[in-house]
């Protein structure tokens, strides 16, 4: 249907060829490959990282809050601009999310200052996102300030796989991390998730919340290890399988790679709409040296007197997908009622976005398209 999708799969013959070879071992369930994907994960991350493959980053933050200890009556910070799962998984902890503002126009990332601003008594955990890839530049000073007041920070790097702020790996700055491997994402498996951790506390527990409380896993018995196995906390099954590790670790193998692909498609976008479209915002432009990012989305900000649904249904004629990143909170029929505050920056954003096609297998010349086409829905 789509000429130039909104992301395409960077999926190979080493890919299927790890399919195969799991097929071939007889063995789905989280097994070896697990293990495997778990320890270079960690490896990629840096040293003293611990991490748990999971069935996707909504049971990865859920676990996280889990870990946390939220409860009912406890509130949780996170952005007013980001993917419903981290408020999802707030509320299924009988907890209230707190929205906060992101810093600009032109920084998309959660403001620490409205952060700071909002935290009361009652606060527990604050969420984070680096949004698009770009890491949160004050993340460093966010984790002090959650350390001094007893407040657990944990990151959403569903974005920013890959990234790094200050020669340190997204993921790796708050007390536990949620990464999202679904397919559209740097690095993908379809559905699945990581959770990590610099606790080797909070890794036991998420290993425990992964399977039911057991102590054993299935693999551990099937490869007569262990006969039997005790329960020693409540859990869930939010296990993974063999094969999303398998596609993983090839996954993994191709993502700096793929994400230097994505930083050049990216800085081929902002030059030209510099040149052709200069009425346009491109969110995080100027960006610290420090910052490293894994250009997870291609993101604009598009005239205010601009109809979007017109523009997307124009792109659509020409066969372009386009996307929202990401909708107001106060407009879903469930979240409404937990939005009674401005958020200047993020909900006009929420208005004005329109996210467009960017993946490593991408050209200049589909951009090229991109921008002709978006430049004409504009003018019409």
């Amino acid at each position: 249907m789509w000429k130039i999708p909104l992301f395409d799969l960077d999926y190979s013959d080493a890919e299927k060829n790890a399919v195969i070879e799991v097929l071939d071992s007889k063995w789905l369930s989280s097994g070896v490959k697990t293990k495997e994907f778990e320890e270079c994960f960690s490896n990629y991350l840096g040293r003293n990282v611990y991490s748990t493959a999971l069935s996707s980053a909504t049971a990865s933050l859920h676990i996280a809050l889990l870990i946390a200890g939220i409860r009912e009556e406890d509130e949780v910070i996170i952005s007013g601009l980001t993917f419903v799962a981290d408020a999802n998984v707030v509320r299924m902890c009988n907890a209230t999310p707190i929205f906060c503002d992101v810093n600009s126009l032109e920084d998309w990332n959660p403001s620490v200052e409205d952060i700071k601003f909002k935290v009361t008594k009652k606060t527990k955990a604050v969420i984070v996102v680096h949004f698009a890839g770009y890491p949160i530049e004050d993340i460093e000073e966010l984790a002090r300030f959650c350390k001094e007041n007893n407040i657990v920070l944990i990151e959403d790097v569903a974005h920013a796989v890959g990234a790094s702020y200050n020669e340190k790996k997204c993921g790796t700055f708050g007390d536990m991390a949620c990464f999202s491997f679904f397919s559209n994402k740097n690095l993908s498996t379809g559905e699945g998730g990581m959770f990590v951790t610099k606790n080797i506390e909070f890794d036991r527990q998420a290993k425990f919340l992964r399977s039911h409380g057991m102590t054993s896993m299935t693999i551990d018995r099937h490869e007569g290890r262990t006969i039997s196995y005790d329960v020693i906390q409540p859990g869930l099954n939010y296990r993974i399988d063999e094969i999303r590790c398998a596609l993983g670790l090839v996954q993994l193998s191709k993502l700096d790679s793929n994400n230097q692909k994505r930083k050049e498609l990216v800085e081929y976008y902002i030059n030209e709409i510099q040149i052709l479209l200069k009425e346009l915002i491109v969110p995080f432009v100027n960006i610290s040296d420090k910052t490293h990012s894994s250009y997870h989305i291609f993101p604009i900000l598009l005239p205010e007197d601009l109809d979007r649904v017109v523009v997307m249904n124009a792109l659509k004629e020409k066969g372009i997908q386009s996307s929202i990143h990401y909708p107001s909170f106060k407009d879903f029929s469930y979240y409404e009622k937990y939005c009674t505050y401005e958020l200047k920056s993020a909900d006009e954003i929420s208005k004005r976005v329109l996210t467009l096609p960017l993946y490593p297998e991408m050209t200049t010349d589909m951009v090229d398209m991109v921008l002709s086409s978006l430049k004409e829905a504009i003018n019409e």
